[in-house]
């Protein structure tokens, strides 16, 4: 394959590092070279653009897609569930991710689609369906639905949100049920959730006994365990069973955060569908789900304060819900109001990277790494609100591929 430089851009590695001009050489889809192009070599321009790593957003669901209640409610067909996911995962790659990681609702034909090449999107890291305790958070059918029918939602190879475990045996055969379906980690809810109404945040759900298969099973396959977890009880929980990161993190406290510290169990905050639930036009939820989280965006404000200071590894995610997940850079744009925008890119590349376990060879602009490259028309590092602009990706290279964006 012939190398490629992309040339006269400003370089942002992903370590944190100041942006300084460089070329970044590209050949077999590694980073080979990094310094000035050679004259006569074939060149793409970058015009002065910031080029950044591709963007991890380490809390996906792109089996959820469609309106939620119309797809739980069987009021859609498979084709178009079908669609509805392909169409959001084009979107996110044009976004400037090019990782994922799908955190329940895709089943592996949609993984396997993408990766050969017949879908446009990201590379995909998938548990497959979440595992909840019967009735707990990840359920959603109607409260008159037998327990036995909720599995009847599921459509093979495409979309498969969840799996009901009574106790720990039920539990070891859902989790190797999920790893025989191609999952590369696992992730249970142990705490009430919002979108839902068969649960409230200050529940616990699965004891430390039950969590604890999982991450035994987890450990002998060579991966890890993330959980869904809101409130300080249910995080412990899930720390001293041996889980390796926390999705959401609503209410840690200065003691949590600790424990989790020394644990190295990794958190990822969610604001980006805080704002989205509470925007009355852009989710199809029950009214009730907005009352439940009043005030949530605050507490995982002050979370992530109380995270950082205690030197827990934090990443980024947006859990995007429904149609309206094509502003997927919304995440970053909100997390640089909290913290800064080089602080957002560093936790949305080179930290997620190495919480998915993948930072050997994607997350960071450096030879020998998978060329996962975004430039930007303007440089969201002087105004974070680019990051949540699709159209603002001038190109989205993906393992070496040009995916987005005219060379011409």
């Amino acid at each position: 394959m012939t190398e490629i430089w992309f040339a006269g851009g400003t370089v942002a590695d992903g370590s944190g590092s100041e942006p300084s001009a460089a070329d970044v050489c590209v050949e077999d889809g590694v980073i080979t070279r990094i310094g000035t192009a050679p004259t006569g070599a074939e060149t793409v321009d970058l015009d002065g653009m910031l080029l950044t790593p591709g963007l991890i957003d380490a809390h996906v669901h792109l089996g959820l897609s469609s309106p939620i209640r119309a797809q739980f409610g069987f009021q859609l067909s498979a084709a178009e569930i079908a669609a509805d996911i392909f169409i959001t995962a084009g979107r996110t790659l044009d976004a400037g991710f090019t990782t994922v990681r799908d955190t329940g609702g895709i089943d592996g034909g949609v993984v396997d689609v993408i990766a050969k090449g017949k879908v446009r999107g990201p590379r995909v890291l998938s548990c497959g369906p979440v595992h909840c305790q019967t009735g707990g958070h990840g359920y959603y059918g109607a409260e008159w639905e037998p327990t036995e029918l909720w599995e009847t939602h599921h459509i093979p190879g495409l979309a498969a949100l969840s799996l009901m475990s009574g106790n720990a045996d039920e539990l070891r055969r859902n989790v190797r049920e999920s790893f025989r379906r191609g999952a590369s980690f696992l992730k249970l809810c142990v705490t009430g959730g919002v979108v839902g109404g068969h649960d409230r945040l200050e529940d616990t759900q699965f004891t430390v006994g039950e969590i604890a298969v999982a991450v035994e099973e987890a450990t002998a396959r060579g991966t890890y365990v993330t959980v869904h977890a809101h409130n300080n009880a249910g995080i412990r929980n899930a720390v001293m069973a041996g889980v390796r990161c926390v999705e959401h993190g609503t209410d840690i406290d200065e003691p949590t955060a600790q424990l989790m510290r020394e644990h190295d169990v990794a958190l990822v905050p969610t604001f980006a569908v805080i704002d989205q639930i509470m925007d009355p036009g852009s989710l199809d939820v029950d009214p009730s789900t907005r009352e439940r989280i009043a005030g949530a965006r605050r507490r995982m404000a002050t979370a992530l304060r109380i995270s950082r200071e205690a030197g827990v590894r934090i990443g980024l995610g947006s859990d995007l819900l429904g149609a309206g997940q094509h502003r997927r850079g919304e995440e970053l744009r909100l997390r640089a109001e909290l913290e800064s925008p080089m602080q957002a890119l560093v936790s949305a590349t080179s930290v997620n990277a190495g919480i998915l376990g993948i930072g050997e060879t994607v997350g960071m602009i450096r030879v020998g790494m998978a060329a996962d490259l975004v430039a930007w028309k303007r440089n969201p590092l002087d105004d974070a609100r680019i990051f949540a602009e699709p159209d603002m990706v001038a190109f989205v290279v993906k393992a070496g591929r040009i995916m987005k964006g005219d060379t011409q």
